[in-house]
């Protein structure tokens, strides 16, 4: 029988990190409250503190990182505008 390994959301690892970089409780502490293992917390508290400068650095331009061509977006449209006209014509003579 396979054990399926737990999936954590951004947000709990995040929560899990900050408490761990506050030092309020042992990281033994934290992951026994939390049920995950220490090492998985000491991952989470790295990689916010090697991650956090970036959230600084960034631009305040739009969140999203993809790139859309525009040039095969209008090239779509236009495809779609003549099958729409040619539908509408096709329409119109059966319809008279």
């Amino acid at each position: 029988m396979r054990k399926h390994r737990k999936q954590h959301d951004a947000g709990f690892k995040a929560r899990v990190a900050l408490e761990a970089i506050r030092e309020r409780e042992t990281v033994g502490q934290l992951a026994k409250r939390h049920g995950v293992h220490p090492t998985q917390i000491h991952q989470w508290k790295r990689k916010l503190l090697d991650e956090a400068s970036e959230l600084f650095s960034r631009e305040a331009g739009p969140k999203s990182t993809e790139t859309f061509d525009s040039t095969a977006l209008y090239e779509q449209i236009g495809r779609l505008k003549m099958e729409l006209d040619w539908l509408k014509k096709k329409a119109s003579q059966f319809g008279s």
